[in-house]
């Protein structure tokens, strides 16, 4: 039984299962704010541009409520397609916002990447007698021992 605690101990404090556990809870916090933006900030809007419709209690009933009172109403099937547009409108935002992010990650490892590929001073040069590699500080040749020029580089 010791040995689950101190295995399940070892995999909840690996850094990835951390990291794992704050993007949920950010995402769920981020979640939260875009349904309000639709539902209390776009929706309505094009509620009233649509005829003061609110886009939630969208139904279409599946029986005649016709002669339904409020309370039978609220339990008649329906298909709540007001709502299902809420939350396509959530999913959308939530899409484009993530596509963004990673756009914007994806830009600055570019920028690091480009970054990492700058090629490095040359260490060497080529002897012009012998045409073998030394290096750049040489003034002799340590193949053919040629008096080479302090100032060549290459």
């Amino acid at each position: 039984m010791m040995k689950i605690i101190k295995e399940f101990k070892e995999f909840a404090m690996k850094g990835n299962v951390i990291d794992l556990a704050v993007g949920v809870i950010i995402g769920g916090a981020f979640g939260k704010i875009v349904t309000s933006l639709v539902n209390d900030i776009i929706m309505p809007p094009v509620g009233a541009i649509l005829g003061s419709v609110s886009f939630k209690h969208l139904k279409f009933y599946l029986v005649d409520t016709d002669t339904m009172t409020e309370e039978d109403l609220a339990k008649a099937p329906a298909i709540a397609y007001g709502q299902f547009i809420n939350v396509l409108l959530d999913f959308l935002i939530v899409a484009f916002c993530i596509f963004m992010l990673i756009k914007v990650i994806n830009v600055l490892r570019r920028k690091e990447k480009k970054a990492e590929e700058k090629p490095a001073e040359p260490t060497e040069k080529e002897c012009p007698y012998c045409l073998s590699q030394v290096p750049i500080k040489a003034t002799r040749c340590k193949h053919c021992t040629s008096q080479l020029e302090a100032a060549q580089h290459g």
